[in-house]
Protein backbone atom coordinates (compact mmCIF):
# COMPACT_ATOMS: atom_id res chain seq x y z
CA UNK A 1 0.00 0.00 0.00
CA UNK A 2 1.35 3.43 -0.91
CA UNK A 3 2.17 5.92 1.82
CA UNK A 4 0.27 9.20 1.64
CA UNK A 5 1.62 12.10 3.72
CA UNK A 6 -0.75 14.78 4.99
CA UNK A 7 0.71 18.30 5.15
CA UNK A 8 -0.98 21.10 7.06
CA UNK A 9 0.12 24.68 7.72
CA UNK A 10 0.62 25.87 11.27
CA UNK A 11 -2.48 28.08 11.41
CA UNK A 12 -4.50 24.89 11.99
CA UNK A 13 -2.94 24.55 15.44
CA UNK A 14 -4.14 20.96 15.76
CA UNK A 15 -3.56 19.51 19.25
CA UNK A 16 -0.11 17.96 19.34
CA UNK A 17 -1.37 14.52 20.34
CA UNK A 18 -3.43 14.37 17.13
CA UNK A 19 -0.48 15.53 15.04
CA UNK A 20 1.51 12.64 16.44
CA UNK A 21 -1.32 10.13 16.22
CA UNK A 22 -1.94 10.81 12.53
CA UNK A 23 1.68 11.59 11.60
CA UNK A 24 0.79 15.01 10.19
CA UNK A 25 3.51 17.20 8.67
CA UNK A 26 3.23 20.82 9.79
CA UNK A 27 4.85 23.60 7.77
CA UNK A 28 5.23 26.75 9.89
CA UNK A 29 4.01 30.17 8.87
CA UNK A 30 6.31 33.13 9.59
CA UNK A 31 5.85 35.92 12.12
CA UNK A 32 7.92 39.06 11.52
CA UNK A 33 8.37 41.30 14.56
CA UNK A 34 10.78 44.07 15.46
CA UNK A 35 13.42 42.96 12.98
CA UNK A 36 13.19 39.26 13.78
CA UNK A 37 11.45 36.36 12.01
CA UNK A 38 9.86 33.56 14.02
CA UNK A 39 8.52 30.20 12.88
CA UNK A 40 4.97 29.79 14.15
CA UNK A 41 4.80 27.64 17.31
CA UNK A 42 8.46 26.70 16.91
CA UNK A 43 10.31 29.91 17.70
CA UNK A 44 7.36 31.57 19.43
CA UNK A 45 4.46 30.02 21.37
CA UNK A 46 0.98 31.46 21.95
CA UNK A 47 1.56 32.35 25.62
CA UNK A 48 4.75 34.29 24.87
CA UNK A 49 3.26 35.88 21.77
CA UNK A 50 0.00 37.16 23.26
CA UNK A 51 1.64 38.42 26.45
CA UNK A 52 4.14 40.40 24.38
CA UNK A 53 1.48 41.61 21.95
CA UNK A 54 -0.53 43.34 24.68
CA UNK A 55 2.23 45.87 25.33
CA UNK A 56 4.01 45.90 21.96
CA UNK A 57 4.78 49.28 20.42
CA UNK A 58 5.32 47.73 17.02
CA UNK A 59 2.74 45.28 15.64
CA UNK A 60 3.92 42.04 14.05
CA UNK A 61 3.33 41.10 10.43
CA UNK A 62 2.97 37.62 8.96
CA UNK A 63 4.16 35.88 5.83
CA UNK A 64 3.58 32.49 4.28
CA UNK A 65 6.30 29.95 3.53
CA UNK A 66 7.86 30.70 0.16
CA UNK A 67 7.58 28.39 -2.84
CA UNK A 68 11.19 27.41 -2.23
CA UNK A 69 10.46 26.52 1.40
CA UNK A 70 7.47 24.43 0.33
CA UNK A 71 9.62 22.72 -2.30
CA UNK A 72 12.21 21.79 0.33
CA UNK A 73 9.47 20.63 2.70
CA UNK A 74 7.76 18.51 0.02
CA UNK A 75 11.06 17.12 -1.22
CA UNK A 76 12.02 15.92 2.26
CA UNK A 77 8.63 14.25 2.74
CA UNK A 78 8.88 12.63 -0.71
CA UNK A 79 11.88 10.63 0.50
CA UNK A 80 9.58 8.42 2.58
CA UNK A 81 6.13 8.98 1.03
CA UNK A 82 4.55 8.12 -2.31
CA UNK A 83 2.14 11.07 -2.44
CA UNK A 84 1.28 14.26 -0.56
CA UNK A 85 -2.02 15.90 0.33
CA UNK A 86 -1.49 19.51 1.48
CA UNK A 87 -4.49 20.86 3.40
CA UNK A 88 -4.04 24.61 3.75
CA UNK A 89 -5.47 27.95 4.91
CA UNK A 90 -7.99 29.82 2.74
CA UNK A 91 -6.37 31.55 -0.20
CA UNK A 92 -8.40 34.65 0.71
CA UNK A 93 -6.56 34.87 4.04
CA UNK A 94 -3.02 34.01 2.97
CA UNK A 95 -0.71 33.46 0.00
CA UNK A 96 0.10 29.98 1.31
CA UNK A 97 -1.87 28.20 -1.43
CA UNK A 98 0.03 30.02 -4.18
CA UNK A 99 3.38 29.03 -2.66
CA UNK A 100 2.32 25.40 -2.30
CA UNK A 101 1.02 25.23 -5.86
CA UNK A 102 4.24 26.73 -7.21
CA UNK A 103 6.25 24.15 -5.28
CA UNK A 104 4.05 21.32 -6.58
CA UNK A 105 4.69 22.57 -10.13
CA UNK A 106 8.40 22.11 -9.46
CA UNK A 107 7.73 18.41 -8.75
CA UNK A 108 5.65 17.34 -11.78
CA UNK A 109 6.51 13.65 -11.36
CA UNK A 110 5.44 13.41 -7.72
CA UNK A 111 1.72 13.16 -6.86
CA UNK A 112 0.63 16.21 -4.82
CA UNK A 113 -2.93 17.35 -4.10
CA UNK A 114 -3.44 20.89 -2.79
CA UNK A 115 -6.65 21.53 -0.82
CA UNK A 116 -7.92 25.07 -0.28
CA UNK A 117 -10.01 24.62 2.85
CA UNK A 118 -11.51 28.15 2.73
CA UNK A 119 -10.82 27.97 6.46
CA UNK A 120 -8.16 28.22 9.15
CA UNK A 121 -7.58 27.18 12.79
CA UNK A 122 -9.39 23.92 13.60
CA UNK A 123 -11.68 24.35 10.59
CA UNK A 124 -8.57 23.61 8.59
CA UNK A 125 -7.51 21.14 11.26
CA UNK A 126 -10.70 19.07 11.05
CA UNK A 127 -10.29 18.81 7.26
CA UNK A 128 -6.68 17.68 7.60
CA UNK A 129 -7.77 15.07 10.15
CA UNK A 130 -10.47 13.86 7.74
CA UNK A 131 -7.80 13.33 5.09
CA UNK A 132 -5.52 11.56 7.59
CA UNK A 133 -8.34 9.28 8.77
CA UNK A 134 -9.15 8.42 5.15
CA UNK A 135 -5.52 7.43 4.57
CA UNK A 136 -5.60 5.33 7.73
CA UNK A 137 -8.62 3.51 6.27
CA UNK A 138 -6.80 2.77 3.02
CA UNK A 139 -7.63 5.78 0.82
CA UNK A 140 -5.25 6.90 -1.92
CA UNK A 141 -4.09 10.49 -2.11
CA UNK A 142 -6.93 11.69 -4.34
CA UNK A 143 -9.54 10.06 -2.10
CA UNK A 144 -7.90 11.59 0.98
CA UNK A 145 -7.99 15.05 -0.61
CA UNK A 146 -11.65 14.54 -1.47
CA UNK A 147 -12.40 13.54 2.14
CA UNK A 148 -11.02 16.92 3.24
CA UNK A 149 -12.87 18.85 0.52
CA UNK A 150 -16.16 17.10 1.38
CA UNK A 151 -16.21 18.88 4.75
CA UNK A 152 -15.75 22.35 3.26
CA UNK A 153 -19.45 23.23 2.85
CA UNK A 154 -20.23 21.93 6.35
CA UNK A 155 -17.48 23.75 8.27
CA UNK A 156 -18.39 26.74 10.45
CA UNK A 157 -16.19 29.24 12.30
CA UNK A 158 -17.96 31.84 14.45
CA UNK A 159 -15.93 34.11 16.69
CA UNK A 160 -15.85 37.27 18.77
CA UNK A 161 -12.97 39.75 18.75
CA UNK A 162 -12.26 42.34 21.42
CA UNK A 163 -11.50 44.89 18.71
CA UNK A 164 -11.44 45.09 14.91
CA UNK A 165 -8.14 46.96 15.09
CA UNK A 166 -5.97 43.93 14.33
CA UNK A 167 -8.06 42.68 11.40
CA UNK A 168 -8.20 46.18 9.96
CA UNK A 169 -4.48 46.77 10.29
CA UNK A 170 -3.60 43.38 8.80
CA UNK A 171 -5.90 43.76 5.80
CA UNK A 172 -7.92 40.59 6.62
CA UNK A 173 -11.08 42.38 7.66
CA UNK A 174 -13.24 41.49 4.63
CA UNK A 175 -16.88 42.50 4.89
CA UNK A 176 -16.46 43.37 8.57
CA UNK A 177 -14.97 46.71 7.54
CA UNK A 178 -18.50 48.14 7.57
CA UNK A 179 -18.36 47.90 11.38
CA UNK A 180 -15.22 50.02 11.72
CA UNK A 181 -17.08 53.24 12.56
CA UNK A 182 -18.49 51.74 15.75
CA UNK A 183 -15.56 49.47 16.61
CA UNK A 184 -14.92 51.15 19.96
CA UNK A 185 -18.41 50.54 21.32
CA UNK A 186 -19.22 47.00 20.16
CA UNK A 187 -17.99 43.44 20.28
CA UNK A 188 -18.22 42.15 16.71
CA UNK A 189 -19.48 38.62 16.05
CA UNK A 190 -17.78 37.41 12.89
CA UNK A 191 -17.61 34.25 10.82
CA UNK A 192 -15.83 32.78 7.85
CA UNK A 193 -17.95 32.69 4.72
CA UNK A 194 -16.34 30.98 1.73
CA UNK A 195 -12.93 31.70 3.22
CA UNK A 196 -13.52 35.39 3.93
CA UNK A 197 -14.21 37.14 7.23
CA UNK A 198 -17.75 38.54 7.32
CA UNK A 199 -19.86 40.14 10.08
CA UNK A 200 -22.80 38.42 11.74
CA UNK A 201 -23.77 40.80 14.53
CA UNK A 202 -22.68 43.72 16.70
CA UNK A 203 -23.16 43.22 20.42
CA UNK A 204 -22.48 45.65 23.26
CA UNK A 205 -20.61 43.37 25.66
CA UNK A 206 -18.28 40.40 25.33
CA UNK A 207 -20.47 38.17 27.50
CA UNK A 208 -23.54 38.90 25.35
CA UNK A 209 -21.50 38.37 22.18
CA UNK A 210 -20.38 34.93 23.36
CA UNK A 211 -23.95 34.09 24.34
CA UNK A 212 -25.05 35.14 20.85
CA UNK A 213 -22.48 32.80 19.30
CA UNK A 214 -23.66 29.89 21.45
CA UNK A 215 -27.26 30.57 20.44
CA UNK A 216 -26.29 30.64 16.76
CA UNK A 217 -24.53 27.30 17.12
CA UNK A 218 -27.46 25.79 19.03
CA UNK A 219 -29.90 26.85 16.32
CA UNK A 220 -27.68 25.43 13.60
CA UNK A 221 -27.06 22.00 15.15
CA UNK A 222 -30.38 21.37 16.90
CA UNK A 223 -31.55 18.74 14.40
CA UNK A 224 -28.12 17.32 13.59
CA UNK A 225 -26.19 14.39 15.00
CA UNK A 226 -22.49 13.54 15.08
CA UNK A 227 -21.34 17.11 15.62
CA UNK A 228 -17.60 17.84 15.84
CA UNK A 229 -16.51 20.96 17.72
CA UNK A 230 -13.50 22.95 18.83
CA UNK A 231 -13.12 26.07 20.93
CA UNK A 232 -10.44 28.60 20.00
CA UNK A 233 -9.05 31.38 22.15
CA UNK A 234 -6.33 34.01 22.00
CA UNK A 235 -5.08 34.72 25.53
CA UNK A 236 -8.57 34.03 26.89
CA UNK A 237 -8.19 30.58 28.48
CA UNK A 238 -10.87 31.06 31.13
CA UNK A 239 -13.46 32.13 28.56
CA UNK A 240 -12.37 29.27 26.33
CA UNK A 241 -12.83 26.78 29.16
CA UNK A 242 -16.31 28.13 29.97
CA UNK A 243 -17.34 27.78 26.32
CA UNK A 244 -15.80 24.30 26.16
CA UNK A 245 -17.76 23.17 29.24
CA UNK A 246 -21.00 24.58 27.86
CA UNK A 247 -20.55 22.91 24.47
CA UNK A 248 -19.85 19.59 26.15
CA UNK A 249 -22.96 19.86 28.33
CA UNK A 250 -25.38 21.22 25.71
CA UNK A 251 -24.38 19.36 22.56
CA UNK A 252 -22.45 16.22 23.60
CA UNK A 253 -20.25 16.40 20.47
CA UNK A 254 -18.46 13.31 19.18
CA UNK A 255 -15.27 15.36 19.11
CA UNK A 256 -14.49 18.44 21.21
CA UNK A 257 -11.15 20.23 21.53
CA UNK A 258 -10.04 23.31 23.45
CA UNK A 259 -7.35 25.02 21.36
CA UNK A 260 -5.22 28.13 21.31
CA UNK A 261 -5.12 30.31 18.24
CA UNK A 262 -1.69 30.24 16.64
CA UNK A 263 0.42 33.40 16.83
CA UNK A 264 -0.06 33.83 13.08
CA UNK A 265 -3.86 33.94 13.35
CA UNK A 266 -3.62 35.86 16.62
CA UNK A 267 -1.62 38.60 14.95
CA UNK A 268 -4.69 39.34 12.82
CA UNK A 269 -7.52 38.89 15.32
CA UNK A 270 -5.82 40.09 18.51
CA UNK A 271 -5.84 39.02 22.17
CA UNK A 272 -9.20 38.20 23.73
CA UNK A 273 -10.63 36.52 20.65
CA UNK A 274 -12.78 33.47 21.33
CA UNK A 275 -14.76 31.32 18.93
CA UNK A 276 -16.33 28.01 18.03
CA UNK A 277 -15.49 25.81 15.06
CA UNK A 278 -17.94 23.05 14.27
CA UNK A 279 -19.46 20.79 11.66
CA UNK A 280 -22.03 18.04 11.49
CA UNK A 281 -21.09 14.94 9.54
CA UNK A 282 -22.56 15.11 6.02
Amino acid sequence: MSKVAIVVDSTAFIPKELIQQYDLHVIPQILNWEGESYKDDIDITPDVFYTRLKTAKEMPTTSQPSAGEFFEFFTEIAKTADAIVAVLISEYLSGTLASARAAADMMPDFPIEIVDTRSTAMGLGFMALAAAKAVHNGADYKEAAEAARALKPHMNIVFVVDTLEFLHRGGRIGGAKRLIGSMLSIKPVLHLEDGRIEPLASVRTKRKAVSHVLNLVAEDVQDKSNVHMAVMNALAPDEGKRIFDELKQRFNPVELYNTDLSPIVGAHVGPGTVGIIYYAEP
